[in-house]
């Protein structure tokens, strides 16, 4: 019989600020109570007398930020193989995804959407089973919404054989891995990744900047595959994002009634229009238009991103200034796990006010998928917080300086915090 433990018990966070993220505002000075995972409340006035202080110092307390599209099996160490999509196995990727789950939350990102594996595993679907070893509290990491296998067309952007442009039959994946060809196939691909724990669908709406087979963006399922994607998601109660670039493919994903548009690069200013209209998110990706190493990708593909990525950044400005409800997202490691925080900074150089910048890695990302139980700094909520130093709301550079991690009321980092039993002082 296994011994019943002893709660933790309360712990109070004791800050300079606290951001509200709905009002705009600090509350000077921060205090939180946490107990257990949970929120109890902010600025109490009198605590349990177990309570546990922890004294942050002059640092601003922030809602645990979320990053919408990394793929944590993809990248971190040891990773500079171009054959590294054959060289390593299942279990080696799964284990290279414990170490950029660690980084990635030690970077103050406590929830993440792992968009899409395309890799052999056998149908296993990696990022499920990576979540459930961080919710059990087997590894650390961030909250994982795993998506399971992207869902492409055989030579579409997520077909992994395309991006080495391999000879046929190497690596060959199944229609459970994501390579789907026609309706039926699409549908028994979605079925696949909600039977085995997906809890979002990833599909290639177009081709991509790193792609070998056409142009950037150029649509590559058809209008009725997208369809089936958003038909088979939706009755089983999940969202649908898009790696979508292009003008015609992102307003072709919109008709089919995807929820997210990823990168949305050369969308018109008539289909970011669309987008307010009909709600629907978009992950900009925009730091990696800066920010992605290139300079070993074929020449070809050097000189698509030379032209799609200028243009792309003046779409998301001009998204910004047309109130595209924006969800912060790296496509990490696209730009390297652990640095999500340039994401926020590159909101801002395109446009943003810092505030919105970390709304768009808060409540937005919330909305997004679904969670109500996070992005806000309120009793009730998870107790995922982060510290930087400064006034976040003048330098938004400031969040890339993570001095302190809290997720589900435990301590994930702490920068030279004084620890106590004490009361409230007032």
């Amino acid at each position: 019989m296994a011994r019943p433990r002893t709660p933790p018990p309360p712990v109070l966070l004791r800050a300079a600020r606290m951001l509200d993220v709905d009002k705009g505002e600090y509350v000077t000075p921060g205090e939180v109570l946490v107990d257990g995972e949970r929120i109890a409340g902010i600025a109490p006035g009198t605590v349990p007398e177990n309570t546990v202080v922890r004294e942050l110092g002059d640092v601003t307390l922030l809602p645990g930020l979320m990053d919408m599209e990394v793929n944590l099996l993809l990248g971190g160490p040891d990773h500079g193989s171009p054959l590294n999509a054959v060289q390593d196995d299942p279990a080696v990727r799964t284990l290279r995804a414990v170490a950029n789950a660690r980084r990635t939350l030690r970077a103050g990102f406590t929830t993440v959407r792992n968009l899409g594996l395309f890799v052999q595993t056998g149908g296993i679907l990696l990022d499920v089973a990576l979540m459930k070893a961080i919710d059990h509290g087997w590894i650390e990491g961030p909250r994982i919404v795993p998506a399971g296998h992207a869902i492409t067309p055989t030579g579409g952007h997520l077909d992994p054989t395309m991006f080495q442009a391999f000879a046929p039959h190497i690596m060959n994946l199944t229609v459970e891995e994501g390579i789907a060809n026609g309706v039926d196939e699409v549908r028994k691909a979605v079925r696949h990744q909600i039977k085995h724990g997906a809890r979002v669908i990833k599909v290639c709406a177009s081709n991509g900047v790193m792609s070998h087979t056409g142009p950037a963006g150029a649509q590559q399922y058809s209008d009725e595959e997208l369809r089936a994607v958003a038909d088979e998601a939706h009755r089983a109660g999940l969202k649908v994002a898009a790696h979508c670039m292009g003008d015609r493919a992102v307003r072709a994903a919109l008709d089919a009634g995807i929820d997210c548009i990823e990168h949305g690069s050369l969308a018109s200013e008539e289909t970011l229009d669309l987008m307010v209209e009909r709600g629907t998110f978009l992950v900009a990706t925009t730091y990696l238009t800066e920010g992605m190493d290139t300079s070993h990708a074929a020449p070809e593909l050097q000189a698509k991103a030379a032209d799609v990525f200028p243009r792309s950044r003046a779409t998301i400005t001009q998204a910004i200034e047309r109130g595209v409800r924006i969800a912060c997202g790296t496509d990490a490691p696209a730009v390297p796990h652990g640095r999500g925080a340039r994401e926020l900074g590159a909101l801002v150089d395109r446009g943003m006010t810092p505030l919105q910048a970390i709304r768009a890695a808060t409540v937005v990302a919330a909305e997004l998928i679904d969670a109500d139980d996070r992005g806000r700094i309120q009793p009730g909520l998870f107790a995922d917080i982060v510290a930087v130093p400064g006034d976040p709301l003048a330098d938004i550079g400031v969040t890339a300086d993570i001095r302190f991690v809290m997720k589900g009321g435990r301590v994930y980092r702490d920068e030279n915090t004084v620890i106590g039993q004490g009361s409230v002082s007032k």
